[in-house]
């Protein structure tokens, strides 16, 4: 009995080999999933530095506890600086972003809970709550940020801040003080890392300035 032909009309026993048709298509499908991929990611210079505002724990306020519960306002900026954007300027009345650096929320909504929890750090209230809240205040203190800037037309350049801060009565309906705190303080380098590193320390000295107004001003009503 004949055995089956490799070549004839039986069947072929003989292993395909791949053609270099399948192999570039294998190819084309790895580039293209591989591309995918990368597509996913952004190029890392296009994502900006993020900075934050911080502080650290102030000293106590040498002053009796009170029975007063006091609320913190969400503050508020001034056009120009109610962005995530880091402003500087070089020269009077023109004002200036930071392209490759950010901070990772506004300035405005990173003060709020320091104040919160510089006011704390007194001792000298009952409470400290935030808004909104539902705890009733006998006095709420409203801040703005005017100004928080590097300047660059000075060397070595420096942080700018300027802060307002409002003290209103909630009982009696009526303003209690309200006090401008300025605070500049020298870059250690020429850039937004240096900046940020400066408007923290002009911060610390505001915050404890705000603490001690606070803490001066709300007399037990």
């Amino acid at each position: 009995m004949k055995t089956p032909s490799a070549t004839g009309g039986g069947i072929n026993l003989q292993r395909p080999k791949r053609t270099g048709r399948t192999f570039g298509a294998f190819l084309i499908i790895v580039v293209v999933l591989l591309g995918g991929c990368t597509g996913l990611q952004p190029p890392r210079e296009n994502v900006p530095t993020l900075y934050v505002l911080s502080a650290q724990p102030l000293r106590s306020v040498a002053s009796p506890r009170r029975e007063v519960v006091i609320e913190v306002a969400l503050p508020r900026a001034w056009p120009g600086f109610d962005t995530a954007q880091i402003a500087y300027v070089r020269q009077p009345y023109e004002l200036d972003y930071f392209a490759a650096s950010r901070w990772a929320d506004t300035p405005s909504r990173m003060l709020g809970p320091l104040v919160a929890r510089a006011l704390e750090q007194t001792g000298s209230f009952r409470a400290v709550v935030q808004m909104p809240g539902t705890v009733p205040a006998d006095v709420r203190v409203d801040l703005e940020i005017i100004r928080l800037q590097q300047n660059f037309a000075v060397h070595p350049s420096r942080a700018e801040l300027t802060l307002r801060a409002q003290l209103t009565d909630l009982r009696g309906k009526r303003v209690v003080a309200s006090k401008v705190i300025e605070e500049v303080e020298s870059a250690p380098s020429e850039d937004a890392a240096g900046g940020v590193a400066a408007a923290n320390e002009a911060l610390q000295r505001a915050l404890e300035q705000v603490a001690e107004f606070c803490v001066a001003e709300s007399v037990a009503r």
